[in-house]
């Protein structure tokens, strides 16, 4: 599997970096994960629609809201394209798809519900989802490809349906929006770096991706709050990051 990260800024975007976005890949499928705000203009979709699928984690902008422009592009192609296909809770896209009229974005895409606790197969992709707390429904999802795993959180507070998630897996890629102490008005519902470093130590995951920072996060201090528990690699999802797992 090959991991791209299109944009990972938490909130909103900051300077040249988008908000959440991913392209994974394997066996010439890829998947479109979270397409929050400015994905669609870093991906150059007007060139490329270089993507197999979407899969959604949950329904916040900053991780779904470019699925409009998106979609846009796909119906004002020079050439007819199939419907793509669109993974998402029930509901969670709602809001997004209805930026235009359902007449204009007709046959641009089909639009499949997921199951909170279940499996999917996408592509090459063998998918177990997993709901993880946060203000709105969110899924964390664990890709399998023959012996190789990728584990991504989506937004959560620190919980054990992580850990079990995340057990073994070769790569987490996980919400770390603050450095190491989050604000007790939103305790449960986001992650610090302190506290997914603390479960990726114990879910024995191999390398750990910090993702979602907030703009006004400090990255040295995110990767030294996580390596307090964490000893093997850490980095942090800058535009342009690949990971080969």
């Amino acid at each position: 599997m090959r991991l791209t990260v299109i944009g990972g800024s938490g909130g909103y975007p900051g300077q040249g970096r988008p908000c959440s976005g991913y392209l994974v890949e394997a066996d010439g499928f890829t998947l479109l994960l979270d397409p929050g705000y400015g994905v669609a203009t870093a991906l150059s979709i007007s060139d490329g629609l270089r993507f197999d699928a979407v899969l959604v984690s949950h329904a916040h902008p900053d991780h779904c809201a470019d699925l409009n422009p998106i979609l846009r592009a796909r119906v004002w192609a020079d050439h007819p394209l199939p419907p793509l296909p669109v993974y998402a809770l029930p509901g969670a896209l709602d809001a997004v798809l209805a930026l235009d009229r359902p007449d204009l974005l007709a046959g641009s895409y089909l639009l499949r519900d997921l199951d909170p606790s279940g499996d999917l197969s996408i592509g090459p992709f063998q998918i177990l989802t997993a709901p993880l707390p946060h203000p709105r429904p969110n899924l964390g999802f664990r890709f399998s490809v023959g012996r190789r795993s990728l584990v991504y959180t989506g937004d959560c507070g620190p919980s054990e349906e992580l850990i079990h998630l995340a057990d073994g897996a070769d790569l987490l890629l996980a919400e770390a929006s603050f450095a190491g102490i989050v604000p007790p008005e939103i305790v449960g519902s986001l992650s610090s770096a302190a506290d997914v470093g603390r479960e990726a130590a114990t879910g024995g995951v191999q390398r750990l991706i910090l993702t979602h920072l907030l703009p006004e996060t400090n990255e040295a201090a995110a990767v030294a709050a996580a390596a307090q528990y964490f000893a093997s690699p850490i980095a942090v999802a800058r535009p342009g990051l690949v990971v080969v797992t």
